[in-house]
């Protein structure tokens, strides 16, 4: 059977996990892949990777097919389809291994177009001539093929998965084997992990409840679940699942299969009796529990129903074949995020931790990793008072994604600032930092230090900011017209060479009225492959000025997405508004308790009533309010910090905590049925709303603008 899928490599290491000898596995870990268009494994793009490890590890038969020539990678199962074509089918294009069927109706262009277009495909029977065994013998066979688009690291359609299988029956389970599996290969983290799985088994096996569970490494494990009916909508889908964390010794049957390593079907029976933890897990009669099958994770995947279920030996081998799909990814994400948090800890721990505070200046900023995340960047940002009054601005960027691109960074950063509280002359600070540069890099003996820097000094009183750059790509402006409109254009600013090269940075002062936003960005906003670097800073001014308002939290939100498809390079933004009128801030902290949702209700309405805000504003702000305090206690397990700030304009309100993700507090989950419906309350009674990760935890925040007829 013929497979396909696209171009594009990058990876360093074999494929992980693999079986060696006269299997399969053991064929494409020695085949000499160098010499074909999928290149050396060592430059393998991740996902490529990822979506090998996939086919390797299921048992169900599939194959990969790679660039325009369709060069063939596939799995035990899929040699046993081309019998006397394997070893010798690995490497090939896919219209030389099957030359005596690529012609026919129905398979080498429906191959080809759906390679082309990226559209999944499924045929529930197709009868196709077939070599049996190693004799070659030639019989017309009966298949159910799928293929589904297979995506790189940055997003693009690379090619298309291949699922194959000599029978009819489960035709449905099968399709979204093969979706699984796709989508399994674009998962980073435990919680991506979670969220397909859930999603896929819940579908599937068109099932009551299902449940996850992995080991907490050092003792004790987490479980997620999901039920039928259970309302999940689109900003459910992009915060973290709420685990449930239970003791080392819990004897859930999902755990009992992760610890045996053995599988238990129930057909008939109260399986979650001694467990259950609310009526829906006390309804369920009949339940399957498997473990992942790896040696790093452990961890189980169960499937139940409110009614009696026979197992049939089909739906035992699938989902046998999930468990194993899901327990590959499950292990990538625990090595991904053991990476991941070293490095975005030692990042964020250079990035100043609290921006400064002002009543005409509103300040806020935005960091986020480069798709790869396992490095840390040389991406920075800074704001701070200087001995004039003024505020110091700076945005920059050392390149490189290592542990010496940050400790750079930092050394950049803090020499900025040493600088600026002795002279805050914008050129007098860049010139200082060229001489630190040059000097670096003679340290280090190497003249490729690539460093880029933009600085600034905002002037309130004088209405005024002045600006140099050294490399770095222009700020953008967002100013408030006399008749309310608002547009969005880049500062004039002499660029200069990037820091090191002996340059003359030269300054620009341009006015900064109240109502206008000051944006400083990195290229990892603007720039995008295939794409222009004049389409990237023409969409962000447009997005810019589209937006419903000048404060700069959301404004960071805007910028970060302005440009579409993804990007490698780290993303950094820094916004500050000169505020129109000074704005009223008030906070309150409450503890990780049931009753501190409530607590928080009562405190917000009252002081928003204290401000004469609209009623209007007042019920949804409380209602999101809560929403976002129960998800945070929920998820951290820590306090919870909910800011407001008030300006004529908008209400700004963020709730910040301070602990991981994957404890959960006091609280019983019975309730959480609802978090769906709330979270799709906050999406459509805001403006704008996103998430800010911090170096210890995240902030959640929203924004609702204020009628300007009721405005205070």
């Amino acid at each position: 059977m013929p497979g396909t899928v696209g171009r594009v490599p990058t990876p360093a290491t074999p494929v992980p996990g693999a079986s060696t000898g006269h299997s399969a596995a053991g064929a494409v870990l020695a085949h000499d892949w160098a010499g074909t268009s999928l290149g050396p494994p060592e430059r393998w793009d991740p996902a490529i990777r990822a979506v090998v490890e996939l086919v390797l590890a299921s048992p169900m038969p599939m194959a990969l097919a790679y660039g325009d020539d369709l060069v063939l990678l596939y799995n035990d199962g899929y040699a046993e389809l081309l019998g006397s074509k394997h070893p010798t089918a690995l490497g090939r294009p896919s219209a030389e291994v099957h030359a005596e069927i690529w012609a026919l109706p129905g398979v080498g262009e429906v191959i080809e177009r759906a390679y082309r277009q990226g559209v999944p495909f499924l045929e529930k029977e197709a009868t196709l001539p077939m070599g049996r065994g190693r004799s070659g013998v030639t019989e017309q066979a009966v298949f159910t093929r799928s293929y589904s688009p297979v995506h790189d690291s940055t997003g693009q359609i690379v090619g298309m998965l291949t699922v194959a299988a000599e029978t009819t029956h489960v035709t449905e389970q099968l399709q979204s084997l093969s979706e699984v599996a796709a989508a399994l290969a674009g998962t980073l983290t435990l919680d991506d992990v979670a969220r397909v799985a859930l999603r896929y088994a819940i579908t599937t096996f068109d099932a009551d409840s299902v449940a996850f569970a992995v080991d907490e490494g050092g003792g004790g494990w987490r479980m997620v679940r999901r039920v039928r009916g259970e309302l999940m909508d689109e900003a459910d889908e992009r915060l973290p699942p709420l685990w449930r964390r239970t003791p080392v010794d819990w004897s859930a049957p999902v755990v009992q299969a992760a610890r045996s390593g053995a599988s238990s079907f129930t057909h008939d029976g109260h399986p979650l009796l001694e467990t259950a933890v609310d009526r829906h897990d006390q309804k369920i009669r009949a339940m399957a529990a498997l473990p992942l099958g790896t040696s790093v994770v452990r961890g189980g995947l169960a499937v139940g129903y409110g009614v009696p279920h026979t197992w049939s030996a089909a739906e035992r081998a699938l989902l046998a074949a999930s468990a194993e799909l899901i327990g590959q990814a499950a292990e990538r994400a625990r090595r991904f995020e053991t990476q991941h948090g070293t490095a975005q800890l030692l990042q964020r721990s250079m990035l100043p931790e609290h921006l400064p505070a002002l009543p005409r200046l509103r300040i806020a900023a935005r960091y986020d990793p480069g798709v790869d995340g396992n490095a840390a960047g040389g991406d920075f940002y800074d704001a701070f008072l200087l001995p004039t009054g003024g505020l110091g601005v700076v945005l920059g960027d050392v390149a490189g994604h290592d542990v010496q691109a940050a400790a750079r960074m930092g050394q950049v950063r803090a020499a900025l600032r040493a600088l600026a509280l002795a002279d805050p002359a914008p050129d007098a600070v860049l010139t200082g930092l060229d001489r630190l540069v040059t000097s670096l890099g003679a340290e280090a003996g190497t003249h490729e230090l690539f460093v880029t820097v933009v600085f600034g000094v905002v002037d309130a009183e004088r209405q005024e900011l002045t600006l140099a750059s050294a490399g770095h790509p222009a700020p953008l402006i967002r100013r408030c017209d006399p008749d309310g409109r608002s547009h969005a254009e880049y500062v004039d600013v002499p660029t200069g060479p990037p820091l090191g090269l002996g340059g003359q940075p030269a300054t620009t002062t341009v006015a900064f009225r109240p109502g206008d936003t000051l944006l400083l960005f990195s290229d990892g906003v603007v720039e995008r492959r295939r794409q222009s670097l004049t389409a990237g800073l023409d969409a962000l001014v447009d997005a810019i000025a589209k937006a419903g308002s000048g404060d700069p939290r959301a404004l960071c939100a805007v910028a970060t997405a302005a440009v579409s498809g993804g990007t490698e390079d780290d993303v950094a933004v820094l916004a500050v508004e000169h505020a129109l009128k000074p704005s009223r801030s008030a906070s309150i902290e409450v503890p990780a308790e049931p009753t501190a949702p409530s607590r928080v209700r009562h405190w917000m309405t009252g002081q928003l009533a204290e401000w004469q805000v609209p009623e209007s504003v007042i019920g949804a702000a409380v209602l999101c309010t809560s929403e976002l305090t129960t998800n945070a206690l929920l998820h951290a397990g820590t306090a919870a910090r909910v800011a407001v700030d008030l300006s004529p304009e908008r209400l700004l309100v963020s709730v910040a905590d301070s602990g991981t993700r994957g404890t959960v507090t006091r609280t019983r989950t019975d309730t959480l049925s609802s978090r769906g419906r709330g979270l799709g309350l906050i999406e459509e009674l805001s403006d704008a709303w996103g998430t800010d990760p911090t170096v210890r935890g995240s902030t959640v925040w929203f924004e609702i603008l204020v009628p300007p007829a009721e405005g205070r």
